[in-house]
């Protein structure tokens, strides 16, 4: 089951005429509702329109269409010269009942897949099958400054399945690493526009975080798909959500808009077959452990479960690489029960010398100043040292884009000098925003 060429119309139903012998499949009302909302809103449509917009077979909606008809809910006001050019509209009753679905529900996209075929399709596209090679965690963190000794840590906590605690300082660069560890995921998937909850769809591809892929599935790590697409699903990059002091218990449930009464997927269940990466743990309005205790169930067994606002309750996969990342250690914000739970402790630390002079120059390179190795080492040897502050990787760009910042006001070419270094080093940790020439003296007699 983990083959990763296993044709999609092959593990879900629903489209090219299968879908009325599969054994999963949204009821029929569920679907007429659907089909009266959308003629609701067109006012006139066409068999193949009506089976493109509902992403069905025709001989499933040629089906539906003629249960509405039986039921006087639906004419045909116009026929074409091929039996294939048939108008469909709503009858005064027809018309009637789709704005009592519309009061239900204002949902009125493709036809939702099953909780089913969702969860052995999140199974079947799992990236465990896939693991990060050494060639894989290079090429994702290759212009990265990071201590060699954390690549064999960070490759086996990605290829564990566990949850991944990343801490140190404020601006060693964890969200950055954690970001760049996106890069390792490979393979494509498919995300379906919503899942069928009894009587409701949950929306679960969202464009801020699905990013839809047009070019030709990878076939050695993603899935093919047949030339019967199903459009219920959409084709997408492993997908990335990161949320940071913001979150809340909330938040990790269904989002219920009370307007129009349309379901939303939390993040976690937005991030399977990808990476959820909670930044700044810790920072939360509520409790870390509240928050953490949240995660027990999911992180030991895979599984979440949600509810709807009428009470029931059910389950969804986690195949969800989580990522915490924090100031604190996980002792500081945890008893030892949960800290368990962290797969892989990883401790991020300000960089040495020879590090952080490549992030100086990756900033140069980023920010479009002319690097300057005087100005480098006067940032190095005096400045840091003068000012007690550790190399965090966070402090090149910020100080040496200010420097670009000034050229663009005063019209002169953004250049490194020890000077310039000193005045936005000055500005930047608030020490006072006098003129390059006084800032400091290069030879360190006056101090920051």
């Amino acid at each position: 089951m983990n083959n990763p060429n296993i044709p999609l119309h092959t593990v879900v139903s629903g489209f090219a005429g299968v879908d009325a012998a599969a054994p999963h499949q949204v009821p029929d009302t569920f679907v007429l509702e659907l089909m009266l909302k959308h003629l609701f809103q067109m006012g006139e449509l066409k068999l193949v329109a009506i089976a493109q917009r509902l992403a069905l077979g025709t001989q499933r909606v040629q089906s539906l269409l003629d249960q509405l008809r039986s039921r006087n809910l639906v004419e045909v006001p116009r026929r074409g010269d091929v039996s294939g050019d048939i108008s469909f509209a709503l009858t005064e009753a027809g018309d009637n009942q789709a704005r009592i679905a519309l009061a239900k529900s204002h949902y009125a996209g493709v036809s939702p897949v099953t909780l089913d075929e969702y969860t052995l399709q999140v199974g079947l596209q799992s990236r465990r099958p896939f693991p990060t090679t050494v060639a894989v965690l290079q090429e994702a963190l290759g212009d990265l400054a990071l201590d060699p000794s954390l690549f064999p840590i960070l490759g086996s906590a990605l290829n564990s399945g566990k949850a991944i605690y990343l801490y140190g300082p404020s601006g060693s660069g964890k969200t950055y690493l954690a970001e760049h560890l996106v890069k390792s995921l490979h393979g494509q998937i498919w995300v379906p526009h919503s899942v069928y909850i009894d009587g409701e769809a949950i929306q679960v591809y969202d464009p801020m975080v699905h990013q839809v892929v047009d070019t030709p599935v990878d076939t050695e790590r993603g899935l093919t798909l047949d030339t019967a697409t199903d459009g219920r699903w959409l084709r997408c990059s492993r997908p990335v959500v990161i949320t940071g002091g913001e979150l809340t218990l909330e938040m990790l449930e269904l989002d219920f808009d009370v307007v129009n009464r349309i379901y939303t997927a939390p993040p976690q269940m937005k991030a399977n077959n990808g990476i959820f990466v909670v930044d700044d743990l810790g920072r939360q309005r509520i409790s870390a452990r509240e928050l953490l205790n949240r995660w027990i169930t999911p992180l030991d067994r895979h599984v979440d479960y949600l509810g709807l606002h009428t009470g029931l309750k059910f389950q969804v996969p986690f195949d969800v690489t989580a990522i915490f990342s924090s100031n604190f250690s996980s002792d500081e914000l945890t008893d030892a029960a949960f800290s368990r739970r962290f797969g892989y402790k990883i401790g991020i630390s300000a960089l040495d010398k020879a590090m952080y002079s490549t992030v100086v120059d990756q900033a140069c390179q980023k920010a479009g100043v002319t690097f300057d190795k005087e100005s480098m080492d006067f940032m190095l040897d005096q400045l840091h040292p003068g000012s007690a502050q550790p190399y965090l990787p966070c402090i090149p760009y910020d100080v040496i884009s200010k420097i670009r910042d000034r050229a663009l006001y005063l019209g002169e070419p953004a250049r490194m000098t020890p000077d310039l270094i000193a005045w936005a080093w000055n500005v930047y940790f608030g020490l006072g925003a006098v003129s390059p020439e006084k800032s400091i003296s290069l030879h360190g007699s006056e101090k920051v």
